[in-house]
C-alpha cells in the first residue's frame, strides 16, 4: 500500500500528534544506518504491534537537529490490534510508545483518523518557531540545542521589513537547496504570516542583558532550508552586515548569489500544523493571523 491511499478495511488509520528534541537525530526520514524520528517510531510501533516496517508519513520532515512541538503522523496499524486492546486503544498505543521512546520523542495526542486523512496532504498550514538570543560571547553548549548565540544589538525593524516582504505566494528558490542535478523551476511556497518580536530573558538563559529575539513564520508548506535560509538572511541584515535591499532582491530574482548563509537547525521547531475540525483540528499553535 502507498503511503496515500486509505487505509484498508483490514486496519484503522491512526494520527500520532508528537514532540521530539531533534539534537543528535539524523532528521525526520528513515535513513540506513542512521537514527531518525522515523526510525525511533516505526521500532517501537513494530514491538508493539508485530507489524514489519510501518509506513510512517508526517506532516512535514525536519531536518537533522530541528526540533518539533508539534508535528504529525498517520500509520496504518491491524483492526485487530485495536479490538483485542485490554483498555481504549488511544491510551495503550500512547502509553507504550512514550514508555519505548523515553523522552527521544514524546507523544502527545493519538487518535484514530478518518481513513482517507494524510498527515501531509491534509495539512492546511505549518508553523515554524526560531529563536535568537541577543547575547554578547560565546554561547553555552546547552543554550544552542534550542536556540541560536548572536551578538546584539540587532536591528528588529529592519528585520520585519525583509518578513513582512516574504509574506505571500513567492517564488523561494533563494532560500531553498535543492538535491544537485536536480531542475531549476520555480519553487512557489504561499507564506500566511512572517514576524519577529523581541523578548525579555525572563528565565535568564543567557548572559545578563540578554534578549530573545522569536521568529514565527506560517506557510502553506515549506521547501527544504527555507526557515533557516530566511532567517539567517534576516540576521545578517539585523547585524548590519547584508544589506536588506539586497535580501529583498535576491527573492524577487530567486538567486541564492552573495546570501549569508542559514542559520543553525538549533534554533527551529516546527511548532503546529492546522488541520479540518474532520481530522482532528490543529496540532500545537501557529493558525494564520492577519499583519
Amino acid at each position: 500500500m502507498s503511503s496515500s491511499e486509505p487505509a484498508s478495511r483490514a486496519s484503522t488509520r491512526w494520527r500520532l500528534d508528537l514532540a521530539y528534541d531533534g539534537t543528535g537525530l539524523h532528521g525526520f526520514a528513515l535513513q540506513p544506518g542512521q537514527e531518525t524520528v522515523a526510525g525511533l517510531v516505526s521500532a517501537a510501533l513494530t514491538r508493539l504491534t508485530g507489524l514489519g516496517s510501518p509506513i510512517i508519513v508526517a506532516a512535514g520532515r525536519t531536518d537533522a537537529g530541528v526540533h518539533a512541538l508539534a508535528q504529525v503522523l498517520h500509520v496504518d496499524l491491524p483492526s485487530e490490534w485495536e479490538a483485542a486492546a485490554r483498555v481504549p486503544a488511544p491510551e495503550r498505543l500512547t502509553r507504550s510508545l512514550n514508555s519505548q521512546l523515553a523522552g527521544r520523542v514524546r507523544v502527545n495526542a493519538a487518535r484514530v483518523a478518518p481513513v482517507d486523512f494524510h498527515a501531509r496532504f491534509s495539512a492546511r498550514w505549518r508553523a515554524y518557531r526560531y529563536l535568537v538570543l541577543e547575547e554578547d560571547g560565546p554561547a553555552l553548549e546547552v543554550t544552542s540545542r534550542w536556540s541560536w548565540s548572536v551578538p546584539g544589538p540587532l536591528d528588529l525593524a529592519a528585520m520585519n521589513r525583509i518578513a513582512a516582504a516574504i509574506e505571500g505566494a513567492h517564488d523561494f528558490r533563494a532560500f531553498c537547496r535543492r538535491p544537485s542535478g536536480a531542475s531549476d523551476e520555480p519553487l512557489v511556497r504561499e507564506v500566511f504570516a512572517a514576524r519577529w518580536t523581541r523578548h525579555d530573558d525572563d528565565l535568564a538563559v543567557g548572559a545578563p542583558g540578554t534578549s530573545v529575539l522569536r521568529f514565527d513564520v506560517v506557510a502553506r508548506s515549506f521547501c527544504h532550508t527555507m526557515v533557516r535560509s530566511l532567517v539567517g538572511a534576516m540576521v545578517a541584515v539585523g547585524r548590519g552586515v547584508q544589506d536588506e535591499g539586497f535580501v529583498v532582491g535576491r527573492l524577487r530574482e530567486a538567486s541564492r548569489v552573495g546570501l549569508d548563509r542559514p542559520a543553525p537547525p538549533g534554533g527551529l521547531a516546527l511548532v503546529g500544523v492546522g488541520y479540518d475540525a474532520r481530522d482532528g483540528g490543529p496540532s500545537g499553535v501557529g493558525a494564520p493571523t492577519a499583519r
